[in-house]
Parts: C-alpha cells; structure tokens; sequence
C-alpha cells in the first residue's frame, strides 16, 4: 500500500469534497452513498472519483430508481444493479480469496445483493447462496461443504435473525451477519435480528448494522484479500 500523504487530497465538488487520497490509507477508494443525493450529484461524485481512479472499480450504493436512470443515461459504462440498488464504474481487481454470500430467504436479497456487488468491487471473489434459511435447515446442511470453503462468509437473515449462529455452529470460517429489516410486527425493522445476532451463543460471529450489506462486503473483502495476500485490491 502507498505512504499516505501528510496532507490528504481533496476534490471540493461545491456540494461534496471527496477523500480522494482514502485508497493509499486504507486499500479502498470512498464509495458514493446514494440517499439525500439528487441523480445528477450521484453522477457527478461517481465520474469524479473514476477520474482520480481511473485503473480501479468505484462504486455508488443506495440509489433511487432516478438515479438508477440518471447514472445508465451519463455514465453508460457503468454497470448498474437494480436489485443491489448500486452502479460499478471502471474495472474490478482482480479478484483475491473467496467471499461467500448466505442469505436466508429471497427477501433478504437486496441486502444480499449490496454486499456481493460490494466485495467484488474490493477485491474478492464472491459466490453466493441463496434461501437457506433455518425453517427448512435441511437446505444448509445441503451445503455445508461450500461453507467451509470460503475464506469469509457473509450471512444476511431477517425474522428472527438465528442464520448466522447455526452457520457458525457448523464451520470455523470468519462469519460476519447481517441482520435485515425482513419480518413481522416485533421483527421491528431488523432490531429483533440485530439483537439475536449480537446475542449469539455461537463464537466467532460479528454484526454489521440492519440492512448494512456494504459494511459487510468491505469487511469480508479485506479478510479474504488478507488471507489471499495482505495489501490493497
């Protein structure tokens, strides 16, 4: 990783000032982060950053449909997701160490979504697999072999949040849950799942945030990437 400058760049955009200097700190460039954006600041941030990166994927994640529409009309070499709600702009690395995705059901899969779109764009390889949730655990004991192969696991679940500790209890890999805002009335949003996930009697099992399947990716990202071979995408 390069020597972070003493003075950190900026890019004062008026509205924004971009950490452009953010990938020789960390090994990962800013992300545009859509809501309170209008589409046009979302196209503007995510071509700058892909001008000051220009040999490396950036990404923007939480968009509207509007800016959905505004980044494939202004930018069509991105790559847009309408189910992660991200648009990729410029060339992944190439990908280093394996990032499996586990989601519980299919309304989990936005959340899922974000989180594989994130970690590719950080570097890993990612797989997924998809409703495996505990009312049938026959569907994961089914894989349980493909769980052991990746080098970090991101497991997202709503209702009652009880996926990650039973994939914890089956394999020793780094695991890191996310609770979503998938259920019913004491669901509350994914506080239920958040609480359960952080209430784990199964070791080993960190949380991100409800719904937070960026936070996820980047940090099964940088395990996979460290297990590959230390140093930035």
């Amino acid at each position: 990783m390069p020597d972070a400058p003493d003075h950190p760049e900026v890019v004062d955009l008026g509205w924004a000032r971009l950490d452009v200097d953010r990938a020789s700190r960390t090994g990962d460039p800013e992300v545009v982060y859509g809501p309170g954006k209008t589409p046009g600041q979302v196209v503007g941030a995510l071509a700058a950053l892909h001008t000051r990166h220009p040999d490396r994927a950036v990404l923007a994640t939480r968009l509207t449909d509007d800016a959905r529409a505004a980044v494939r009309t202004e930018l069509p070499a991105a790559a847009v997701d309408d189910i992660a709600r991200t648009a990729v702009l410029g060339v992944a690395p190439p990908a280093r160490g394996l990032v499996l995705v586990v989601a519980a059901g299919t309304s989990d899969g936005p959340v899922a979504a974000e989180a594989a779109v994130t970690a590719h764009v950080h570097g890993a390889g990612v797989e997924r697999i998809d409703d495996v949730g505990v009312a049938g655990v026959h569907r994961l004991l089914a894989v349980r072999d493909r769980l052991a192969q990746a080098d970090c696991l991101i497991v997202v679940a709503g209702m009652e949040g009880a996926l990650p500790s039973v994939v914890a209890g089956l394999v020793g890999t780094p695991l890191v849950g996310v609770p979503t805002s998938t259920g019913y009335g004491v669901a509350a949003g994914g506080v239920t799942a958040l609480h359960a996930m952080l209430s784990s009697c199964a070791p080993g099992v960190v949380v991100t945030n409800i719904d937070n399947g960026y936070g996820a990716g980047v940090h099964a990202a940088r395990v996979a990437r460290s297990v590959a071979g230390r140093g930035p995408a």
